[in-house]
């Protein structure tokens, strides 16, 4: 089986490896084809063509599309991505200033997306059809239809706006200094419930749906009748072999979930103004900070790639079975 995995791990890596490769290079490519200049801001019609040209050339763009590819490659291989044009800063270093956050609010959120779906399924599992779970099905199909910027303005309308119960955007007060230690900590919580809530909501029914529909089909199994048949208890069929044969699914859902996540929840860190890989991504494009879109987007197909790499090693160390399919 370490022979296995290793053949796994090595297949995989070079298959992430040639993604991001062509994922960046259609970007770069991109970028540069694209109407605009993003050092039309720094350029004034009073300057002289001389000074025009020495602009260009600090930012890396009077030579062609070609050479400039060829050193972004250089620089890339060497690790460093360049220096943002906007923050005037190196990109990796402001990627490691945003991207903490964006880990943490990222996994708050995947831990409640799997706790809630989990525990929801486990409800509706026990009677499947009944009140209960039809009416959690009709309710996800609901949250599913919803993007989750409206979730987010939808609850900033009700919690902000209408109860006055919690902060609509933002890390902190305005006061957060003069707080004492327990008062920082529940001001971080009041401004980080929405955001949560808008990130984990549309996982949740995503989640749920993938064990839900998982549970139900291996209940319906023979196996679980011959089980059942010969008087184990619900409990242990449930544990031991319901859980485990059901999970396949899901976890390649959360894989890509998780990834996606890790990769910077665009929409939810531009709506609550939070300082993570999202609102960063945003702002780069906005300004067309080349090496800053770059960064950030080799950040998030990274963390897609690694997320989706660790969900195919779980599922097959916990299905054996599917080791060969994942190495072909």
């Amino acid at each position: 089986m370490n022979k296995e995995f290793f053949l796994i791990l090595l297949k995989r890596l070079l298959t992430s490896i040639v993604v991001l490769f062509l994922m960046i290079t259609f970007i770069f490519i991109l970028l540069r084809l694209s109407p605009g200049n993003p050092v039309n801001k720094f350029i004034s019609p009073e300057l002289s063509p001389e000074i025009i040209e020495k602009i260009k050339a600090d930012f890396d763009l009077n030579d062609t599309i070609l050479n400039q590819y060829l050193s972004f490659l250089t620089n890339l291989m060497s690790g460093e991505l360049g220096i943002s044009y906007n923050y005037r800063e190196p990109v990796l270093k402001l990627i490691m200033q945003f991207l903490p956050f964006t880990i943490i609010f990222t996994l708050i959120s995947f831990t409640l997306q799997v706790a809630v779906s989990g525990i929801l399924a486990a409800l509706s599992v026990k009677k499947l059809n009944g009140v209960l779970d039809s009416a959690l099905i009709k309710f996800n199909l609901i949250i599913f239809s919803l993007p989750s910027f409206v979730i987010g303005v939808f609850l900033i309308l009700i919690f902000s706006d209408v109860l006055e119960l919690l902060p609509s955007s933002g890390l902190r007060s305005y006061d957060f200094d003069s707080k004492s230690f327990i008062q920082k900590v529940l001001d971080y919580a009041s401004h980080l419930i929405m955001p949560v809530m808008t990130l984990a909501i549309g996982g949740i029914a995503v989640f749920y749906r993938y064990l839900r529909d998982g549970f139900e089909e291996t209940i319906n199994k023979l196996f679980i009748l011959n089980l059942k048949a010969n008087g184990f208890s619900d409990k242990t069929i449930m544990l031991k072999h319901i859980i485990p044969n059901a999970l396949g699914p899901f976890i390649a859902a959360a894989g890509v979930e998780l990834g996606i996540l890790l990769g910077g929840a665009l929409i939810t860190e531009v709506i609550f103004s939070l300082p993570g890989m999202g609102r960063l991504t945003i702002n780069a494009i906005m300004q067309r900070d080349y090496p800053l879109i770059i960064g950030c987007s080799l950040t998030a197909g990274t963390m897609v790639i690694l997320s989706n790499l660790f969900a195919d090693l779980v599922r097959a160390k916990l299905d054996k079975r599917l080791t060969k399919d994942i190495i072909n």
